[in-house]
C-alpha cells in the first residue's frame, strides 16, 4: 500500500501540537514497515523542517501556495492534486484547513483535531475560523475516513458537523520520546528559569486561558516560593495577557517564548507542577507530556482534557479562578497529593505511544484502501 502524508504544518511559524502529530506520525508509520510512505506539502519560500529528516522520505511538492490552494480546495473542490498522486492508495490530510481533492482511485483521510472554532468562535481570528469551518465541512462531505484524537472530538464531529459515525476513527496522540540526559539546570538557567516553578506550555492566545492562570497563581504566590513559567510563543490577541502581566501583583511570571524540544523537556522535568486550564482542546498533548515526566498536573474539565487525564490530574472549571488557585496550592503544599498525582500521571501516560497511534492509523488506511488488515 502506498500513502501520502501532508506535512505543511511543519513550515508554519507555530507548528504547535499539529506539527508534533505530523512529524511523530510520519516516523511511526515509517517504522511499521507496512507501507510505502511519501510526504507531501505545498510550495513554501520559507525554510522548513530539518533537511536531514525530510531526506528520509520521498517528497511530493504541490505547486501553489497555501493562501491560494487551501480556500480553493475547501470551497471549490479543485484543483486536484498533481497526476503523480494517482499512484497513492491513500492521501492523508493532517489538518482540515487543507482538504485536497484526490484523484480517482485514491482514498482521502482527513484528521480533524477539534471543533473549538465552533464551540468558542470569539477566541479565534475571523479568517482562521472561516477557513477551518469550510475545511471541516469539506472533510465531512468528501473524506473516506475522518481521524480524530479523542472520543470527545469524535462526538463533536458527529453531533455538530454531521459526520457519518462509520467514517470517524479515534487515533489518539502520544508523548514524544523523552530524550533529556542532563538534569536541565544549565538549560533552565539560559532561559532565565530557576526552581521552584509552576509550568504552562502552549501558544499564548485566548483559548489557552492564560489570563485566568496568572490571576490564580497570584492568589497563591504570597504563600509559596514558586514562580510561574509561561513557555510558548505569542499567538493572536495577547492584549489581555499583556494588561494582566502589567498589573502589580505578588509572585514572578517568566515568559520564555518559543523553545526547542530539548529545552521544553528540561522545563517539564524541573517543574514542581504543571497547569493547563485551556478552555477547550481536541486532545491536550501538553497534559500528557507533563504526566509522562511525573509532573503533578491541574487542567480544565473540558471533555477532551478530562478524557486524557482520566483521574491522573486535578480538574477545574476553566472560568473558576478560585478553584484553580486552590488546586495549585494543594499541589504545591501537599506532598502526599503531589506524589499520588505523579504516580497516576506516569501510569496514565504510559498507555499512549506513537507506535500505537501509527498502528491505528494504518488500520484506517487499510480500511479505506480496501486492503485486508494484517
Amino acid at each position: 500500500m502506498k500513502a501520502a502524508l501532508q506535512i505543511d504544518q511543519l513550515w508554519f511559524r507555530q507548528p504547535g501540537g499539529i506539527g508534533t502529530y505530523v512529524r511523530e506520525l510520519a516516523d511511526a508509520l515509517a517504522a511499521t514497515g507496512a507501507l510505502e510512505l511519501s510526504l507531501f506539502h505545498c510550495r513554501f519560500t520559507e525554510d522548513g523542517p530539518d533537511p536531514a529528516w525530510l531526506g528520509r522520505f520521498p517528497i511530493e511538492e504541490v505547486p501553489g501556495p497555501i493562501r491560494t490552494l487551501y480556500p480553493q480546495w475547501s470551497l471549490l473542490g479543485r484543483p486536484k492534486l498533481p497526476p503523480a498522486f494517482g499512484a497513492f492508495d491513500v492521501v492523508h490530510a493532517t489538518n482540515p484547513v487543507s482538504v485536497p481533492p484526490v484523484r480517482k482511485g485514491s482514498a482521502l483521510a482527513v484528521t480533524v483535531h477539534d471543533l473549538a472554532h465552533h464551540r468558542f468562535p470569539d477566541r479565534f481570528p475571523p479568517r482562521w475560523r472561516f477557513l477551518y469551518g469550510a475545511g471541516v465541512r469539506a472533510a465531512v462531505k468528501r473524506a473516506d475516513a475522518l481521524l480524530v484524537p479523542s472520543n470527545a472530538t469524535a462526538d463533536d464531529l458527529i453531533a455538530i458537523a454531521g459526520a457519518d459515525p462509520m467514517k470517524v476513527h479515534v487515533t489518539p496522540l502520544a508523548v514524544r520520546a523523552i530524550g533529556g540526559t542532563s538534569d536541565g539546570e544549565e538549560t533552565r538557567a539560559r532561559l532565565g528559569v530557576t526552581a521552584p516553578y509552576v509550568l504552562f506550555v502552549g501558544t499564548l492566545e485566548p483559548r489557552k486561558n492564560v489570563v485566568k492562570l496568572v490571576r490564580a497563581y497570584r492568589q497563591v504566590a504570597p504563600d509559596v516560593p514558586h514562580a510561574l513559567v509561561l513557555a510558548g510563543p505569542d499567538g493572536w490577541h495577547t492584549e489581555d495577557l499583556e494588561e494582566e502581566l502589567a498589573r502589580e501583583g505578588p509572585g514572578t511570571v517568566i515568559r520564555t517564548g518559543s523553545v526547542s524540544d530539548d529545552d521544553l523537556d528540561a522545563l517539564y522535568r524541573g517543574a514542581s507542577a504543571f497547569a493547563y486550564p485551556s478552555t477547550f482542546e481536541g486532545f491536550g498533548l501538553p497534559v500528557l507530556e507533563a504526566m509522562a515526566r511525573g509532573v503533578p498536573t491541574v487542567t480544565s474539565d473540558a471533555p477532551a482534557l478530562a478524557e486524557v487525564a482520566a483521574g491522573a490530574a486535578l480538574l477545574v472549571e476553566p472560568d473558576d479562578v478560585a478553584g484553580l488557585a486552590d488546586a495549585l496550592a494543594r499541589m504545591l503544599t501537599d506532598e502526599t497529593l503531589a506524589t499520588d498525582l505523579r504516580s497516576r500521571g506516569l501510569a496514565r501516560a504510559a498507555g499512549y505511544t506513537w507506535a500505537a497511534t501509527a498502528r491505528a492509523t494504518l488500520e484506517v488506511y487499510r480500511l479505506v484502501a480496501g486492503a485486508t488488515p494484517a
